[in-house]
C-alpha cells in the first residue's frame, strides 16, 4: 500500500489535472445544462464508470499493449471518434422545433449513463494517460505494484466523481433558464453538437 505522503501527493496532482476543465468535463457540462443536474451527475457517473475499465487495464497491463500497438490504437482511436462524430450529427439534425415553450427530449437515465461510459472507455488517450500516470507513483518497496496502481486508479476515480460532480450541479443552474425557450433548446442542440464534434476533431488532431 501507498505511504500517506505519496497518497497525499497524488490527491494533489490528480486535483490540478481535475480542476482543468478537459473533453470531459464539456462532455458533463453540456449534459447538465442540456437536461439538468441529475444528467449531468449520471454522465459525470457514467464517465468514471469509464474510467474504471482504464485503471483496471493499467492495472492488468493491456493499455501497456495498447500503447504498444499502432493498429490498436488507430481501431480504438478513430471508433471513439466515430461514436462522437454520430452524437454531434444526430444534435445538429434534431428539429427546431419553433417558438413554441415545451419539454426538451428526455433521455432516460440508462442511456446517459451508457453514453458518458462510452465515449470515455472509447478514449486511447485515457488509457495511455493511465499508464503513464499511476506509475509514477508506486514504490516497488512499498508492496505489490498492481495493488499500488489499483489504490490510485480509485482514489483518481472519486476524486473525478467530487470535481465532475461540482460542475455537473454548477452548471445546472442554467438548465430552468435554457428550458424556458425553444429557440434557446435549439441553440443548446447545436451548441452540444458542436461540443461533440470539437471532441472528435480533437482526437484527430492529437498526436498518437
Amino acid at each position: 500500500m501507498p505511504d500517506l505522503a505519496t497518497l497525499a501527493l497524488f490527491c494533489a496532482a490528480t486535483l490540478a489535472i481535475l480542476l482543468v476543465p478537459g473533453p470531459a468535463v464539456v462532455f458533463i457540462v453540456s449534459r447538465s445544462v442540456a437536461q439538468g443536474r441529475t444528467a449531468g451527475l449520471i454522465s459525470a457517473l457514467g464517465v468514471h464508470a469509464g474510467s474504471l475499465v482504464h485503471v483496471a487495464a493499467a492495472t492488468l497491463g493491456i493499455s501497456a499493449l495498447l500503447a504498444a500497438s499502432a493498429t490498436a490504437f488507430t481501431v480504438v482511436k478513430y471508433a471513439g471518434i466515430a461514436y462522437l462524430v454520430w452524437l454531434g450529427v444526430r444534435k445538429l439534425m434534431r428539429g427546431g422545433g419553433g417558438e413554441e415553450i415545451a419539454e426538451m427530449p428526455h433521455q432516460s437515465g440508462r442511456r446517459m449513463f451508457w453514453e458518458g461510459f462510452v465515449v470515455n472507455v472509447l478514449n486511447p488517450k485515457t488509457a495511455i494517460f493511465f499508464l503513464a500516470f499511476l506509475p509514477g507513483f508506486t514504490n516497488p518497496a512499498a508492496g505489490p505494484v498492481a495493488g499500488q496502481m489499483l489504490v490510485f486508479g480509485l482514489v483518481w476515480v472519486v476524486l473525478g466523481m467530487a470535481s465532475d460532480g461540482t460542475y455537473a450541479m454548477l452548471s445546472s443552474a442554467l438548465a430552468d433558464r435554457v428550458r424556458r425557450s425553444a429557440r434557446a433548446r435549439r441553440r443548446l442542440d447545436v451548441g452540444s453538437g458542436l461540443v461533440y464534434l470539437g471532441l472528435a476533431a480533437w482526437l484527430t488532431a492529437e498526436k498518437a
